[in-house]
């Protein structure tokens, strides 16, 4: 479907926001090869190294030498450029979901936040262009490809097609959301709680995230808010 300038402005700050992204990921991978080289290992998350990071310039001692140790005040510099940066975006992304109707039923989805929110909005708007809700499931990748010979069909991995960016963010929000669901006394944490039970973890995130797609699907098309549904006694 035609686009509103809207949403064509979303997508275009979403895209410059996963650029940005990419380079902070990119610099922190060579900020940690460059410390490892020389013996210096820092624990697994951004936060730890942004944290950790000035103390180790500062009172690394002849571990690094000087020229280094002004490449990494350099590199931290960019490094927090780079965050503010994406905090900007993000707070742009929040005000924009806080006065917008669609984003706002999303948000009630366990798993979505503005981020998501607005970046369903700007692809999909409504969602008018998918029949169902598995259409929209399928067209972000999330569901099994097919292969069909003798009338007889075989279903295969993940197809992985479609929106890439999409999928990767309902996969994180599936990964973040999935600990909390399974505890409730839902009809979504009653399943989610029996597939843990017999498939590995990856397979259950990419099978809620397959879910939260055709929830979504839902919520863009009815225009109420999610409610979880009880459990089966």
């Amino acid at each position: 479907a035609l686009k509103s300038e809207e949403q064509l402005d979303l997508q275009s700050l979403h895209r410059a926001r996963d650029r940005l992204v990419g380079e902070r990921t990119a610099l922190i991978n060579q900020l940690r090869a460059i410390l490892l080289e020389r013996g210096i290992t820092i624990p697994q998350g951004r936060q730890k190294l942004e944290s950790m990071l000035p103390q180790l310039i500062e009172n690394s001692g002849d571990l690094l030498s000087d020229r280094i140790r002004r490449l990494l005040e350099e590199m931290w510099q960019e490094l927090r450029d780079l965050t503010r940066r994406i905090r900007s975006f993000d707070d742009e992304f929040t005000a924009f979901a806080r006065n917008d109707a669609s984003c706002q039923r999303l948000e009630s989805i366990p798993g979505i936040g503005s981020l998501n929110a607005t970046a369903f909005v700007a692809a999909i708007d409504k969602a008018q262009a998918f029949a169902r809700g598995r259409d929209l499931a399928a067209w972000l990748g999330l569901v099994p490809r097919q292969m069909t010979t003798g009338g007889k069909p075989r279903l295969l991995g993940i197809s992985k097609r479609g929106n890439a960016y999409l999928r990767r963010m309902l996969i994180h929000g599936a990964r973040a959301a999935m600990p909390h669901l399974a505890r409730t006394q839902t009809a979504t944490g009653s399943w989610l709680r029996r597939l843990i039970a017999r498939a590995h973890p990856n397979v259950v995130v990419v099978a809620l995230a397959a879910k939260m797609a055709r929830i979504i699907w839902a919520v863009l098309q009815k225009r109420v808010a999610f409610e979880h549904a009880a459990a089966a006694l």
